[in-house]
């Protein structure tokens, strides 16, 4: 069993507080931001530590490309995925290879690294509205989006890591972000169901591991955010479409989570919907009080979490010596000229 929290840390490496919360039987994992990393060698120490504070502990980044991109200096620079959804538009063979070959290419770097995930791919359309997601969203074409995802999938799967379809059942539609305001999708659950859900739908269909839901409220189906909602969670992800796979909560702290009360509240609803982990960040309180509910609560942990550990090993300079690397790096590079 894995602990149900994943939190962070505020520097490049681990303080005598950080090494006692990661050795924590409640926290299960690590996620990392830009603040983390400096460069490649430090990141290498700043990963064997944890290793050696906590061998079992899921570590985690967002790198899916574009403007969220944790890791820069050192690593190959990532396109957006819209520039994948402009190429599909004029060859969709090449565009899908293309995916496969960068979903590869980042998936390989981090776990070179003893990095186990990133948050990717997204699977959110782009209505044209939502900045927060905007380019990062391959397409506002669900097939385009399944089929993009799919291929960029494949790769990760191909290079050792899990994949995470976020954000469950779509952010596009709405252009409050969720991070700064609670955002409200007004629209039908037959709307929903024949746009945003499908590339999610699909997708699990293939293998989907892991999903992370929105902090958006949709009115007309729910009260609470997908996070917060036994209906989202439960009856349609669990249930509907035959899920088992890891659910993991968007960050607690955001500001679309703050519907659901304090950060013990928070906790207390997420995982009454069905989460697996629980993600706090940016804010070492409200991860401390999770973690008193989380003993208090004597929650067992979820069995799921093990399934996202990275399941190939190497090391960074084997992975640049590959005809593949060379390959796909400068796919990447094109891509990211172009945008």
């Amino acid at each position: 069993m894995s602990g149900a929290l994943m939190l962070d840390i505020a520097g490049l490496s681990l303080t005598e507080d950080d090494k006692r919360l990661l050795k924590n039987p409640q926290v299960g994992g690590l996620i990392l931001f830009s603040r983390n990393y400096h460069s490649p060698q430090q990141l290498s120490d700043l990963i064997q530590e944890v290793r050696l504070c906590a061998p079992q502990l899921l570590i985690a980044v967002d790198q899916e490309g574009g403007r969220v991109q944790r890791f820069r200096d050192g690593f190959t620079r990532l396109p957006p995925m819209s520039v994948l959804g402009t190429l599909y538009s004029q060859d969709r063979g090449n565009a899908v290879t293309v995916a496969t070959e960068l979903g590869w290419l980042m998936a390989a770097e981090l776990i070179s690294y003893g990095i186990d995930i990133s948050f990717a791919p997204v699977l959110d359309l782009d209505f044209g509205v939502s900045q927060v997601i905007g380019d990062r969203a391959f397409s506002g074409s669900p097939e385009t989006v399944t089929a993009l995802a799919g291929g960029f999938i494949d790769g990760m799967r191909q290079a050792g890591m899990a994949s995470t379809g976020k954000h469950f059942p779509g952010h596009g539609w709405v252009v409050a972000d969720s991070h700064l305001d609670v955002p409200v999708d007004e629209r039908s659950l037959e709307e929903i169901e024949t746009q945003d859900l499908i590339p999610f739908t699909r997708l699990i269909q293939q293998g989907l591991d892991a999903v992370m839901p929105a902090h958006v409220i949709y009115r007309q189906v729910d009260d609470r955010p997908a996070g917060f909602s036994s209906y989202w969670i439960g009856q349609r992800l669990r249930a509907g479409m035959e899920f088992d796979g890891v659910v993991f909560s968007d960050d607690l702290t955001m500001e679309g989570a703050s519907v659901a009360g304090s950060f013990e509240a928070r906790a207390a609803q997420a995982l009454d919907a069905g989460c697996d982990m629980l993600l706090v960040c940016n804010n070492r309180p409200a991860a401390l009080q999770v973690l008193d509910y989380l003993e208090q609560l004597g929650h067992p942990g979820s069995k799921r979490i093990k399934r996202m550990k990275a399941v190939h090993s190497y090391c960074f300079d084997d992975i640049r010596s590959t005809a593949r690397w060379q390959r796909a790096t400068g796919l990447a590079n094109q891509l990211v000229n172009i945008h």
